[in-house]
């Protein structure tokens, strides 16, 4: 991360454990509000021992979109959703984009941050929610649940690995047929980071 500012390490908790060592790639999601039931949310913020496995259920539920808004469906709020993305990295310069995907009810990004996190989040989840807000016709609504899962990248390897997750989420979801006929992702874009994303 040469040439940027330096992240300090960060460590806090809400419901779940927010930990940013400096110059570590963040594996970072979020969803809409209301995507999950009460019983699923309960059991991820009681069990933080195994909390990479009540993350991959809880995402594997989202993908089935059987639950709560779908409103990222709507190709004009998938869209505002991603320029928010894309401009966080290419015009703020807050982080280096590695790879995004933006799925019916929630987000996976793999970003390098360049600011503290809760900054990066505040900024992409406030300007879309508003944007979103508006071209649903709500006002004041909440529109994304409030915190969000992040995993700090321990190796390559596992870079490589988280990449291939994001990318190959519309695909499991039986959403596209392959990871680069998805729109709105770094697969159909062209990832931007350091990290190698092998699809």
């Amino acid at each position: 991360m040469s040439g940027c500012a330096t992240v300090l390490q960060m460590y806090y908790e809400r419901n779940l454990p927010h930990w940013h060592p400096e110059g570590k790639a963040i594996f970072l999601t979020w969803r809409l509000y209301g995507s999950l039931p009460e019983h699923i949310v309960l059991q991820i913020r009681g069990d933080k021992e195994r909390r990479g496995r009540q993350f991959a259920r809880a995402d594997r539920f989202l993908d089935k979109g059987a639950f709560g808004p779908l409103w990222l469906r709507n190709p004009e709020i998938s869209s505002a959703v991603e320029s928010c993305i894309l401009r966080g990295a290419r015009e703020l310069g807050q982080y280096t984009l590695v790879t995004y995907v933006i799925m019916p009810n929630h987000v996976h990004l793999l970003i390098e941050p360049h600011l503290p996190l809760r900054r990066i989040t505040a900024g992409i989840k406030g300007t879309s929610a508003y944007q979103a807000n508006r071209i649903l016709g709500h006002v004041r609504q909440r529109f994304w649940q409030g915190e969000s899962f992040d995993h700090w990248v321990r190796t390559s390897a596992e870079g490589e690995k988280i990449c291939r997750y994001i990318e190959y989420n519309p695909v499991r979801a039986g959403l596209a047929a392959s990871p680069d006929l998805w729109p709105w992702s770094g697969a159909a874009k062209g990832s931007t980071g350091t990290l190698a994303c092998a699809v």
